[in-house]
């Protein structure tokens, strides 16, 4: 539990053992417990729902429940190995206003860069720093948002790469993530040019538009591609008993929704017998200039990027046909807690759309178990001072 009093924020002491992570923008967590070899020392959130859900499943990590422009490096204590910022991502992601990092929420970033800063003068900056965020933080302002970042970091010593990473190779939904991860003092592997999957086509793009002195610091990291994903989004539904279907004039009303591409794809599965889950999205798409809503329906063995409620993107739907009946019904909480690496003793809020929230926020868990497994802790372990 976090105490305010006269002054600092007060903690518990964290372990002794093992490098540190503070876990900023944290949510319930999730980066937290896919940081395997790191000890979470603190985190921190504003939002009261994500607070509550982390406190139920973190009880013994401290929380600083206060919006990240309100803390100073003074009320911090000890020093971290590792900063991870999860910083909001409404304002720059492709389903969103598209704001940038100077709206509100995406703006937080510099709130948090500006702890870095005040760590830095205390002597108590990390060695690393890893700011998640989707993928339309590439191309946000042009590319300004994605440049002003690489150069905030590598103006405060630390040289600074980026991979972009798909839950899809671990899990079956389709949610691609930019992970920026910057190192001042230790070096991680790097391979001398960028490699796929994770350089992406944008990445390298967006990497050629940055500054000369950006790109002289630039690290191309290396992380080593998972074996081939054997689960599909079948494998993590729940009981067919346990949900909640809709009736028939719902699920007829929702069909009416395809477009012809997407009716195919729901018939073929429908005649070929057996058992089939395809995943859905509501969208508004543009036909002969008016604007019409669309069910868009995937049968490849992946769930759509989860959405928070808040998000502008409305829940997804699963559509199942079983021998040639076609069932349908939205997507459950504890199924989306599957979708990112989440086992079933996770405690999830008590209603769907505060538990779709607090996973639609969040990052993938094994994902960052890739990152911290195949570049961070190797890069704190083998320390070497980094020559520009």
């Amino acid at each position: 539990m976090t105490i305010r009093v006269d002054g600092p924020l007060v903690s518990p002491p964290a372990p002794d053992s093992g490098p540190v992570a503070w876990e900023f923008f944290a949510g319930g967590g999730l980066a937290g417990m896919g940081l395997d070899g790191f000890r979470i020392g603190l985190a921190n959130d504003i939002d009261p729902l994500k607070a509550r859900a982390f406190r139920a499943n973190h009880p013994d990590i401290p929380l600083y429940e206060f919006d990240v422009w309100s803390l100073s490096a003074s009320d911090l204590t000890g020093t971290p190995d590792l900063c991870w910022a999860s910083s909001p991502c409404q304002d720059v992601s492709l389903a969103g206003a598209r704001g940038g990092l100077q709206a509100v929420r995406s703006g937080a970033f510099w709130g948090f860069w500006r702890l870095i800063q005040g760590l830095d003068a205390e002597g108590r900056a990390p060695s690393l720093i890893v700011l998640e965020n989707v993928t339309g933080l590439l191309s946000s302002g042009d590319g300004a948002d994605f440049a002003a970042v690489c150069q905030a970091m590598t103006d405060a010593g630390y040289v600074v790469g980026a991979l972009e990473m798909d839950a899809a190779l671990w899990l079956p939904q389709s949610r691609p993530r930019l992970f920026i991860v910057a190192m001042r003092g230790v070096a991680g592997p790097t391979v001398p040019v960028p490699v796929a999957p994770f350089h992406s086509a944008r990445l390298v793009a967006a990497v050629a538009r940055l500054p000369a002195a950006v790109r002289r610091v630039w690290r191309w990291w290396s992380l080593a591609v998972p074996a081939r994903r054997n689960l599909d989004l079948a494998a993590l539904l729940l009981p067919d008993d346990a949900v909640r279907w809709f009736d028939p004039d719902q699920t007829a009303a929702l069909l009416a929704l395809c477009a012809p591409l997407h009716r195919a794809r729901l018939d073929r599965a429908a005649a070929s017998g057996g058992r089939h889950v395809g995943a859905g999205y509501r969208r508004v798409r543009v036909e002969d200039g008016r604007k019409v809503q669309r069910l868009e329906l995937r049968f490849d063995g992946l769930a759509g990027c989860l959405r928070t409620p808040a998000g502008g993107s409305s829940r997804q739907y699963l559509v199942v046909c079983d021998d040639g009946r076609i069932r349908a019904r939205r997507l459950a909480a504890r199924e989306a807690a599957r979708l990112m690496g989440v086992d079933d003793s996770w405690c999830l809020p008590p209603s769907d759309s505060a538990a779709l929230k607090v996973m639609g926020d969040a990052v993938a868990v094994p994902v960052v178990g890739a990152l911290s497994a195949g570049l961070l802790l190797p890069a704190l372990t083998r320390p070497v001072r980094q020559v520009a």
